[in-house]
């Protein structure tokens, strides 16, 4: 699957899951009212001790069939869920209050269709993912607004200072994660020459590799560099670019901010609705970010597609594209069957949808995937894949996290 070219993968796509009896119209993006999220008052919280272990996988959350079961969110207990905790570079910590105003409550609408189990692995039948080789399209959008975080997650780029990812990739619900004191983002970048002379790398590229070993790092670079210099001018076509493991440019992350529903949890779980995190970044970048949206239901979906890319953990060092049809969605969840494997979880879920305005395809994030989790239905173990969707009122909490108010978030 690795070899298709990726002009027939997308032109191919675009139309073929496409029904014949759906137009054009039915795929556009619709801009909605977006409640106001204002914060109350701040706290200043003792700092965390960064002692829980990143875990890829999660266990025993609220799945589906358990949510069918809670009661409908009251506002004061939405407003608790989404304050958030704010966690800065020096260590120092605040639990920040909200206020939700201009919401309409109304009554959890789940769309369940019968869901067959399948075996306890992230891979179903044929591996249908593909691996970005060619740097004519790792490096060019939307496969370069994936990131890698340090802790061993995927991420997305969302404004030119702010990564959206998974909150369970920084935090385990009870304590932050080793080493997200250094938390740290990976941003990919080709390799250029200057007048005929090697760019010099960054002290900071030299002394860190993916993993944190200093030797290995530098030893990538020089492998990189002599695969470089032999490496002939592309020609063609069909040839294929830079191959093998991608260069990263790490930034330090200075603020991370995440829910409260996710520290509280549910029923004494972790509360996967909340299961998302905003990372901002010591230094801007300077690439094309992708855009947040409001999550559509499945059928406002051209053929119930979701897309999205990150770093498989076994595919060292490659950046993996995958897209799926959703099997089942609840108000805040995505449950679907696209191959993934940890290491991408945290990755930016996107559709590409028409533009009303500029009558253009345009591409946002409406969801981040969360992993693969094993939940407990009617008293048996059943796994999925699961993307938490954004939904009005998440969108709402991003974008404050992103501009620092609620101005420029009114429509979403």
């Amino acid at each position: 699957m690795e070899n298709i070219p990726f002009w027939l993968i997308f032109y191919t796509l675009m139309w073929t899951i496409i029904d014949g009896s759906e137009t054009e119209q039915d795929f556009t993006w619709h801009l909605r009212k977006i409640p106001r999220l204002v914060g109350e008052r701040t706290l200043y919280l003792s700092s965390p001790k960064y002692e829980a272990d990143a875990k890829l996988v999660l266990n025993r959350v609220c799945g589906i069939e358990c949510q069918k079961e809670l009661p409908v969110p009251s506002l004061s207990e939405l407003e608790e869920s989404l304050s958030y905790e704010t966690v800065f570079e020096n260590g120092t910590r605040t639990l920040t209050q909200v206020n939700v105003q201009g919401l309409i409550l109304e009554p959890i609408q789940n769309t369940t269709r019968k869901i067959i189990p399948r075996r306890k692995r992230q891979v179903y039948g044929i591996d249908s993912r593909f691996s970005i080789l060619d740097k004519r399209f790792v490096t060019n959008f939307p496969f370069s607004t994936a990131v890698k975080l340090s802790t061993g997650c995927s991420g997305i780029l969302v404004s030119p200072n702010h990564v959206l990812t998974a909150a369970h990739c920084i935090h385990d619900g009870q304590d932050y994660v080793k080493g997200g004191k250094k938390l740290r983002v990976g941003l990919l970048k080709m390799r250029s020459k200057r007048n005929g002379k090697k760019a010099r790398s960054s002290k900071r590229s030299r002394r860190e590799a993916e993993n944190g070993d200093p030797k290995q790092g530098a030893q990538e670079e020089l492998n990189m560099r002599s695969k470089g210099r032999r490496r002939k001018k592309e020609s063609g076509r069909g040839q294929r670019g830079s191959e093998g493991k991608p260069s990263f440019q790490w930034t330090r992350v200075k603020t991370t901010h995440i829910p409260k529903g996710w520290v509280r949890g549910v029923s004494g779980h972790v509360a996967l609705d909340y299961d998302y995190a905003l990372l901002e970044l010591k230094r801007p970048h300077k690439k094309k970010f992708m855009e947040l949206g409001v999550s559509p239901a499945i059928k406002k979906m051209p053929g119930n597609m979701i897309h999205f890319s990150g770093f498989d953990s076994d595919r060292s060092g490659q950046l993996v594209y995958r897209f799926c049809s959703v099997s089942d969605e609840s108000n805040d969840l995505f449950y679907q069957y696209c191959d993934a494997e940890p290491g991408s979880t945290g990755s930016g879920v996107y559709l590409r949808l028409k533009d009303p305005e500029k009558k253009k395809w345009k591409r946002k994030i409406i969801a981040i995937y969360s992993g693969h989790q094993q939940m407990d239905v009617s008293g048996v173990q059943k796994d999925y894949n699961v993307a938490v969707r954004i939904t009005p009122l998440k969108y709402a909490q991003i974008c404050l996290w992103i501009h620092g108010n609620d101005a420029d978030c009114t429509y979403g």
